[in-house]
């Protein structure tokens, strides 16, 4: 099937680039999807800035995306044709060692992820008209209307979730709520510092406020997103972390933050210190956001995190396997308890898609939206 998508053609290029590709019909184990959505998450734009580097170029890419299924592969038994699915950028194979264990989050299929290459067999499923192979984002390649993608990656979900809402469950929301509840282990009556509220950011503080957090501090330098922030359950706000340290120790009485989450587009090593400063004893500092993948040095007051026991913590999916994760907030979602129509800033065409990545640096958006052809879904 060919196809429009947006592609790097090499890392630090300018902006993404709309080419025809051709997708491959689903092999065994895998799943053909028309999706009706993809969102336009920060960590794609790390594809752009080279902080993010795959082994195959040209790179299509796009990781949050929901959709139909209209093929199926031999073997599948997860999905058939007509189901609504959520794409998730974690694949959980529900086998594997992590999977065994209850960490689907650390699914051995994610190995792959920064290859371009398909699951089953280290090949391609996307090529260019003149049969040259283009390497996914995250095993899936959402900057198209069509994938081709294992089965482990689709999470079935009911047809009454509007699929353009849903999309964002593939990363951001899933990413945000869980590293509050889940990996920073939010409790009732906590005090909960968010730092960077994008489309991670503002998923941590509400999944804070839905655990009971009785102060919620959103740090971040833009004022439109600084308010967005109440609007999903922050009771203050902050520019930066130097600001907050003064309010986080009079609102905790001197015993400063239970959970910090490190939200940010980009966090450098000289961002960690002045996180553990805002975090309490015994407490948490959970880094979510990418920074420079080569990037090694870190600021770090060894005597404060040995002497306070304190506890600096990498989350992935926000701790929770997709399987489990996807529908629980669905369920959420249905509930009341958790806003998706509210994330949604902007929505663009694929062609937009430099405008909508523009618009993110520019701080206009919570989360932009790629829609593809609606009346197909």
């Amino acid at each position: 099937m060919r196809t429009r998508a947006a592609v790097i053609r090499e890392p630090k290029q300018d902006g993404w680039e709309i080419i025809d590709v051709d997708i491959d019909d689903p092999k065994p184990g895998e799943v053909q999807v028309k999706l009706a959505a993809t969102g336009l998450c920060h960590s794609d734009e790390h594809l752009l800035t080279g902080d993010l580097q795959f082994e195959t170029y040209p790179l299509m890419g796009g990781h949050e995306g929901a959709g139909v299924v209209t093929k199926v592969g031999q073997g599948v038994t997860d999905v058939e044709e007509g189901d609504h699915v959520v794409l998730a950028f974690i694949p959980a194979c529900g086998v594997c060692p992590p999977c065994s264990e209850g960490l689907q989050n650390l699914c051995d299929n994610g190995a792959g992820l920064l290859s371009g290459r398909a699951i089953s067999d280290d090949g391609f499923r996307v090529h260019t008209p003149d049969g040259d192979p283009v390497g996914t984002m995250c095993l899936l390649g959402t900057f198209a209307p069509y994938v081709t993608v294992h089965q482990s990656s689709v999470v079935k979900i009911d047809e009454d979730i509007p699929l353009d809402k849903a999309a964002l469950l593939g990363c951001g929301v899933c990413t945000g709520w869980g590293s509050a509840t889940e990996i920073g282990g939010t409790r009732e009556g906590d005090v909960v510092v968010v730092v960077g509220i994008g489309g991670i950011g503002i998923n941590s503080v509400q999944g804070a406020s839905a655990a009971g957090a009785r102060v919620i501090v959103a740090v971040d330098p833009v004022e439109f997103k600084r308010e967005k922030a109440v609007e999903f359950g922050a009771t203050h706000t902050c520019e930066s972390m130097d600001d907050a340290m003064g309010l986080v120790g009079e609102l905790s009485r001197g015993r400063m933050a239970d959970v910090v989450i490190l939200t940010m587009g980009v966090v450098e090593g000289k961002d960690l210190l002045p996180g553990l400063l805002l975090t309490g004893k015994g407490r948490r500092c959970v880094v979510v956001g990418l920074g420079e993948m080569t990037a090694v040095d870190a600021q770090v007051s060894i005597l404060d995190l040995a002497m306070q026991q304190k506890t600096l913590q990498g989350a992935i999916f926000g701790g929770v396997g997709p399987r489990k994760q996807i529908p629980h907030l669905l369920h959420q979602y249905r509930a009341g308890t958790l806003k998706l129509d509210e994330l949604v800033t902007a929505t663009y065409r694929l062609e937009e898609i430099n405008q909508g990545y523009q618009d993110m640096r520019d701080g206009k958006n919570i989360r932009g939206v790629i829609i593809y052809d609606e009346q197909d879904w």
